[in-house]
């Protein structure tokens, strides 16, 4: 954690500022990494592990934690950052482009091994603050240690412990895996200045119907309750015959859109170019959380309803939602 991340992080059960208790605090070069932030408003104490401030309210729900170690396994194990990442993002979050996130400070809601959290970074902005419920946090400080505008925190995205200050906020592939998306997502945005920017991707259920039918069943009541160790060997098999199909059936056109005749026609194309263990990381994290919704469009609109100016909400590929708007508090 570096000295600059106090000028964003507050305490997540009163919005108090925070401070560095210096003797108790264990640094190397620009990073504290171990240490006690104590509230100025409340004075509850946090502390500082391995460079990453854990700033977590009482009460955080069992399924959010579980959800979280869940996918901490998952990014801890394909750990690495991959060239084609870059251009998954930004095809998610369209019309967006890394010239938006230039001199802007960022709020992240969810971020994994922090792939997202180094394009954003690396793309000029001013400040990106990334927040994750689980271990993974780890796993993204040490990718963006060395980029002195990334800040990486544990804490829950309901109860975020940043000020009300971000010129942007974004969450990818997470506000679905929360017990009330919706919620998720009017958290993130509070997180925005008036006139600042947010923007989401989710699943959808749109394109997705067979999944929450004959799928959904059986990663709540089986796979997600699997060891992780057992679950990467039988995801193995599915994986195989996936990554073969891509290969045989889904080489993507000159435009680099794939079959229309075929289901999921230009996601798997995109995936057409991904190596073996990539589709196996897919497949686990369709099997591996306990909580994933597919949103419907009807249950995404609403949460654009009020409060916001420019909004866009989009399908995306035909199997999810990306949205986007700036907020509007007058």
């Amino acid at each position: 954690m570096r000295l600059e991340a106090l000028n964003y992080l507050a305490c997540p059960s009163c919005g108090g500022e925070l401070g560095l208790r210096l003797e108790a605090a264990r640094q190397e070069k620009e990073h504290v990494m171990a240490g006690i932030l104590v509230c100025a408003g409340c004075h509850a104490e946090f502390s500082v592990r391995d460079g990453v401030p854990i700033l977590m309210s009482a009460g955080v729900e069992n399924v959010k934690i579980e959800t979280a170690a869940r996918f901490a396994e998952e990014w801890t194990r394909w750990s690495d950052l991959r060239g084609y990442y870059e251009q998954e993002f930004f095809d998610w979050i369209a019309p967006v482009t890394g010239d938006d996130f230039q001199g802007q400070t960022v709020f992240e809601g969810g971020c994994g091994k922090g792939r997202h959290t180094a394009i954003v970074a690396g793309h000029g902005a001013k400040a990106v603050v990334s927040l994750d419920l689980g271990e993974s946090a780890f796993v993204a400080f040490a990718h963006t240690r060395d980029l002195p505008n990334a800040h990486v925190v544990i804490g829950d995205l309901l109860h975020p412990p940043v000020k009300p200050i971000f010129d942007m906020a974004f969450s990818v592939g997470v506000l679905h895996h929360l017990p009330d998306p919706a919620a998720g997502f009017r958290s993130l945005a509070s997180r925005v200045r008036n006139g600042g920017r947010v923007l989401f991707w989710v699943y959808g259920y749109e394109g997705n119907e067979w999944i929450p039918r004959f799928i959904n069943p059986i990663r709540t009541a089986v796979t997600s309750k699997l060891p992780a160790g057992l679950l990467r060997v039988l995801c193995l098999v599915p994986s195989v015959f996936l990554w073969a199909v891509i290969k045989l059936f889904y080489r993507p056109g000159a435009d680099g859109k794939g079959p229309k005749h075929l289901p999921y026609g230009d996601y798997f194309a995109a995936m057409h170019s991904y190596p073996f263990d990539e589709v196996h990381a897919n497949v686990f994290d369709q099997l591996v959380t306990p909580v994933a919704y597919y949103l419907k469009e009807e249950e995404v609109r609403p949460w654009l309803a009020s409060g916001f100016k420019d909004k866009l909400l989009r399908s995306q590929r035909g199997y999810s939602w990306t949205g986007s708007a700036n907020v509007d508090r007058h």
